[in-house]
């Protein structure tokens, strides 16, 4: 008899973690800069470039704010 394994259901014991990402307005702070060369995807680069016009920002300091954020959270 062949078992099936119910993909919807938890498997192991589950710990929630607090989500340390900021959110899309939490980005949109001014920060002091260094300038990088870097290659992102294009979907990535299209979510933030909604995102940005839709709080009237531009989207590289949103990007800048989250690497900031994440780089804060695992400095400690």
């Amino acid at each position: 008899m062949k078992r099936t394994i119910d993909v919807n259901k938890p498997i192991g014991k589950m710990t929630r973690i607090n989500d340390f990402l900021p959110t899309p307005e939490e980005l949109a702070i001014p920060e002091k800069k260094v300038k990088v060369t870097i290659s992102l995807s294009e979907e990535s680069i299209d979510f933030f470039k909604r995102i940005a016009k839709q709080h009237h920002t531009k989207y590289q300091k949103m990007i800048r704010n989250l690497l900031d954020k994440y780089a804060l959270q695992h400095s400690h």
